[in-house]
């Protein structure tokens, strides 16, 4: 429960790469992520390459952190699936996972959206050369948290509804 509550979106890291064990780890709390049917419709580029982070920062108006950050690891999408319906809930869940391991490692990541805007998921696919039935879902940089913020409380007990 801890990396829930301490998590917070990082944008800005220190220049010092990641160990490919916690890159694994970071893959395998991705794939332990729960999927409809089953399916596991994800595929994940990991990305260390300077040049090709540049380009990936170029996506979208918010990721420029791309750039400096020692990896991006870009969750995907297979067009082939059981339940295509759930493809997106799939991709979230095992996204969250990274971003909640990413936090347990002592590391920091942010989520920014790639899917399902068609002018950012076509730019991504041309910078990784996707193969046409893989769609890009997110961009996760990774790294160690240049600083550590306290997360701030979201609880709401208005927001909750008890049927009694």
């Amino acid at each position: 429960m801890k990396s829930i509550f301490h998590r917070t979106s990082i944008r800005a890291y220190e220049d010092r790469p990641v160990e490919p064990e916690k890159i694994t780890q970071l893959l395998k709390a991705a794939m332990a992520a729960p999927s409809a049917g089953n399916q596991q419709p994800w595929e994940f580029y990991v990305v260390t390459d300077a040049d090709t982070k540049t380009k990936l920062a170029a996506c979208s108006p918010y990721s420029g952190c791309a750039k400096n950050a020692p990896v991006v690891i870009v969750p995907c999408c297979r067009s082939k699936a059981i339940f295509p319906e759930n493809i997106i809930l799939d991709l979230s869940a095992a996204t969250e996972n990274i971003l909640l391991a990413a936090d347990a490692l002592d590391l920091g990541s942010v989520w920014l959206g790639i899917a399902p805007m068609e002018d950012r998921m076509n730019a991504v696919s041309e910078v990784l050369s996707l193969p046409k039935d893989l769609t890009p879902f997110a961009l996760l940089p990774v790294g160690y948290p240049q600083t550590v913020r306290p997360q701030q409380d979201r609880f709401d007990e208005n927001r909750i509804h008890y049927i009694r």
